[in-house]
């Protein structure tokens, strides 16, 4: 299964950078301006055949974004649903290091089991969506999955061993789309990341 990742538009706390996690924040008006450029880009439309299934996060600003791309409401999976932050959501990351100091330091440092106070590490993350994409590939040949941060990331880690105590091997750009290649077995290959969505 060729499996395409893209991540949703903005929203007001993305804008001030704030730590969103399961909080279902909708699009703000600049990140709905930016999807329907990217849907009236047509870049999509090469990209991705007519029939391929559009899957979503639960969380309104995946579920608006895929919507709007597609002109469909899309199927919703918890499994792409963002990293649980626990009783962090809604902090920033300056606030966070500023609160916990050390103890914070050492957290960021454990990498795939970093995990904020009552929240999901990357790791489980990471599980879930390997585990969803292993039985997506025994029924589809190709989906596009529209998620969040977190989430890519954990693909990203999936496919490349990545254990993120240092930089990603590769940047994962937003207003992109992110392709995969998955077995049922849930091994997963990265085949192209940051292909725009819109042209120069």
């Amino acid at each position: 299964m060729i499996a395409a990742f893209l991540r949703h538009g903005s929203t007001a706390w993305n804008e001030e950078g704030r730590m969103q996690g399961r909080r279902d924040i909708p699009l703000s008006d600049r990140g709905r301006a930016e999807v329907e450029v990217w849907r009236k880009a047509a870049l999509l439309d090469r990209l991705v055949p007519t029939a391929t299934p559009w899957y979503s996060s639960p969380l309104r600003r995946a579920t608006e974004t895929a919507h709007i791309l597609s002109s469909a409401p899309p199927r919703c999976d918890a499994a792409l649903i963002e990293m649980d932050w626990g009783e962090w959501e809604g902090l920033r990351l300056s606030e966070l290091r500023g609160r916990y100091g050390a103890e914070f330091a050492r957290n960021e440092a454990a990498g795939l089991d970093f995990q904020p106070h009552g929240g999901e590490s990357p790791r489980q993350v990471r599980e879930r969506v390997v585990r969803w994409l292993a039985a997506t590939a025994l029924v589809h040949d190709s989906i596009v999955a529209v998620t969040h941060k977190g989430v890519l990331r954990a693909v990203l880690s999936a496919a490349t061993g990545w254990d993120m105590t240092a930089k990603p091997p590769r940047k994962l750009d937003s207003g992109a789309l992110h392709r995969f290649e998955v077995d049922a077995g849930g091994r997963i290959k990265a085949l192209e990341t940051n292909v725009p969505l819109v042209g120069k």
